[in-house]
């Protein structure tokens, strides 16, 4: 892989990452939930599978899903139902998180981690995104270590971007402000899950 090929790559990671959407919801809650390091484990969670559908892609999996109707509109059907479950918890969340500490409630690390991969593996959008664009960058890397930088470019690059974001969220200045609009998002990152939901369903239809 030339490195102007890597870099071309780079600039669509970076922009994929930043696209905002669910997945900045979620990293946003966790932050705003439990603090900087929940955020950052959401962070990474979420990278993770991102590296997982690189991979993929990489293997050519991702071409047989997508030849595959039924296979492919499984984990379609059942990613959208777990994003409408979570969209639920977040619309039902009785206060907001900033209640839910005052009161005492741990949060836990493991769901921040478990929300952070399930944005990322549950959305086929994500799938169809590297399908489309990435074969190119398959095609081009025909070495272990051109290969490498397909799966971990998309991987580091996402997780550094949402850390930044927990980071900055969390900033002592910021995060008592994001703390008294609690309760609105909460509701605003159930509603954006839902939606997403519905947006899948109906893309399969």
């Amino acid at each position: 892989m030339t490195l102007s090929t890597w870099l071309g790559l780079l600039v669509i990671c970076c922009l994929g990452a930043m696209s905002p959407g669910p997945s900045l919801a979620m990293v946003v809650r966790h932050t705003l939930g439990g603090g900087r390091l929940h955020g950052i484990v959401c962070a990474w969670a979420h990278s993770i599978g991102i590296g997982v559908y690189a991979l993929v892609t990489l293997l050519g999996l991702a071409a047989i899903l997508k030849a595959s109707p039924v296979i492919f509109n499984t984990i379609a059907v059942t990613g959208a139902i777990y994003l409408a479950w979570m969209g639920m918890q977040a619309l039902r969340s009785k206060g907001g998180m900033q209640q839910k500490l005052a009161s005492g409630q741990p949060t836990s690390l493991w769901i921040a981690a478990r929300d952070g991969i399930a944005i990322s593996l549950f959305n086929p959008k994500i799938l169809l995104f590297f399908l489309a664009l990435f074969s190119q960058f398959v095609l081009a890397a025909q070495t272990a270590i051109g290969q490498g930088l397909i799966v971990f470019t998309p991987l580091i690059v996402d997780g550094l971007w949402y850390t930044i974001i927990a980071f900055l969220l969390s900033h002592s200045a910021v995060l008592p402000k994001l703390r008294n609009q609690a309760k609105l998002i909460d509701r605003l990152s159930g509603v954006v899950l839902i939606l997403l939901a519905m947006r899948v369903i109906y893309t399969l239809l």
